[in-house]
């Protein structure tokens, strides 16, 4: 893999944690000077806002690969096209949301929410903020997407940890110093993001050398609709199968067993920063290069996925049920350990579906994996429903990962790339993790924490023991970076001398 897509992957990654780290440090701060009940209204507007996220229509996605296309060819007059035509119809749509939650928050406040009279009054005032916030979002994504046509992830990491910064720190601010209620946040927080939008605009007007506004065309739009809707098709069934487990877990079995399941999974779905972090960083560079190119692009990048996650995953597998039973108690810790396990090997079937996904999209056709997902979904809906009726919580996490290793396989077998070397290379990996699973049962970690962690490391080392040995472009990568930083760390007798 080549080094500049390493350190654009790193840089993505970095991107990705410092906004998880900065959203869970405010969150006491927030429930202590707004309340419970502030807090809880105020995260359910931003769980709305990002359901309206739907309304980018896959736009964004579609700009960033026409973008990167005619960056590859050096049309900038197509690429300045792309630009305003995807930024004008986000704008339209983001309108035609912001008008429906406007109307829509109001009905549910009025007719069907239980709060309070005053909180009732503290909503209608934060209403024409939260019109406001959709369309600008909208932008904010195309603007976004456009910054990583260019590959320039440094930049757009560096606005996009800034604006996080704004946006948890900003409405905190208001709230101590103007007032704490829900107006004076959420106008703080449409602020915010109204100032990081600006950033991404003046980003990304520099980097296509945009010098004039301009309207959109009718067959640069066209073209735009027709990727954006597969990708929009693709996002909506991840997002059903991302949520179906507990929705029907909790039809099953009752409120106590999707906790059991809720409390590992949000834990471990942290890992897929890895693999989002590439999949990002990947997505304009397929876009941009021949066929030939790509196949080897995506083959190397599942190699190097392989190489470095697999012993985080591993680790993690492992380290779980002693952090459980730290984090939230050996009770809950003695249940949800095996859910959590099973679900950190579905979440790495997952990262290796997103690198196939993405070359699919990106050279094949988004339709070819838009409808790949909708074929296995009744299929998955089939299972889960059996998985939880005869195995509760463990059996949805075992449908989860048969289904991402399906996903995987289907996908692979699709993008027309040699399967065969890919697939052996991850089922040896795969091979690893299943030893962990086991490990995982045999081991009693809550009485014996230390001997879960060694035995985690002791696998971890060895997996990625074996992947330098038998991939040269990692056993390079990994000789590269000991080299520099064995060459950044000083002798003693050096310092000795310099002294």
């Amino acid at each position: 893999m080549e080094k500049s897509m390493v350190r654009n992957v790193g840089i993505n990654f970095i991107g990705l944690i410092l906004p998880t780290f900065v959203s869970l440090a405010t969150v006491p701060a927030y429930i202590r000077l707004v309340g419970v009940e502030r807090y809880g209204v105020i995260s359910l507007v931003w769980t709305l806002i990002g359901y309206f996220s739907i309304l980018d229509l896959g736009m964004s996605m579609a700009a960033q690969h026409q973008i990167a296309r005619a960056q590859a060819s050096g049309d900038v007059e197509q690429r300045t096209r792309v630009f305003w035509s995807a930024v004008w119809l986000n704008f339209a749509t983001g309108v035609i949301g912001g008008l429906a939650i406007y109307f829509g928050a109001f009905m549910y406040t009025a007719y069907v929410a239980h709060s309070a009279p005053a909180l009732q009054q503290e909503v209608y005032r934060a209403l024409p903020w939260l019109a406001l916030a959709i369309p600008l979002a909208n932008v904010s994504w195309v603007f976004a997407g456009a910054i990583n046509a260019m590959e320039r992830f440094g930049i757009y990491n560096a606005n996009q940890t800034f604006g996080t910064f704004l946006f948890q720190l900003l409405p905190l601010g208001a709230a101590w110093f103007i007032a704490p209620n829900l107006q004076t946040v959420i106008a703080a927080a449409v602020l915010a993001r109204l100032l990081a939008a600006l950033l991404l605009a003046r980003a990304s007007f520099k980097l296509l050398e945009i010098r004039r506004i301009d309207w959109p065309r009718r067959h640069v739009a066209g073209g735009l609709f027709r990727f954006g809707g597969w990708m929009l098709v693709s996002s909506i069934t991840t997002m059903l199968t991302d949520s179906l487990d507990r929705v029907l877990l909790g039809a099953h079995l009752g409120a106590r067993f999707v906790t059991y399941y809720t409390v590992p999974q949000n834990l471990v779905t942290r890992l897929n920063m890895l693999p989002n972090a590439m999949v990002r960083t990947l997505f304009p560079r397929l876009s941009a290069i021949d066929r030939s190119d790509a196949n080897g692009m995506a083959t190397t990048s599942l190699v190097f996925l392989n190489g470095v996650f697999t012993p985080f995953a591993l680790f993690a597998m492992l380290v779980l049920e002693p952090f459980l039973h730290v984090w939230i108690g050996a009770d809950l810790a003695v249940a949800s350990a095996p859910v959590g396990r099973i679900l950190v090997l579905a979440v790495w079937l997952v990262g290796q579906a997103s690198v196939t996904r993405i070359l699919i999209q990106s050279q094949i056709n988004p339709a070819t994996a838009a409808r790949a997902g909708l074929v296995q979904l009744p299929f998955f809906v089939a299972l889960l429903w059996f998985g939880i009726e005869r195995f509760g919580p463990v059996g949805a996490a075992s449908v989860v990962a048969l289904r991402s290793l399906a996903d995987y396989a289907v996908l692979l077998w699709m993008s027309r790339v040699r399967a065969k070397p890919i697939a052996l290379d991850m089922l040896a990996h795969l091979v690893f993790l299943v030893a962990g699973l086991a490990l995982g049962d045999v081991i009693d970690a809550m009485t014996h924490p230390l001997c879960a962690i060694g035995a985690a490391l002791l696998l971890a080392i060895v997996n990625a023991a074996w992947s330098a040995l038998t991939h040269p472009a990692l056993r390079a990568l990994v000789v590269a970076f000991a080299q520099k930083i064995i060459g950044r760390t000083p002798s003693p007798l050096k310092a000795r001398s310099d002294a």
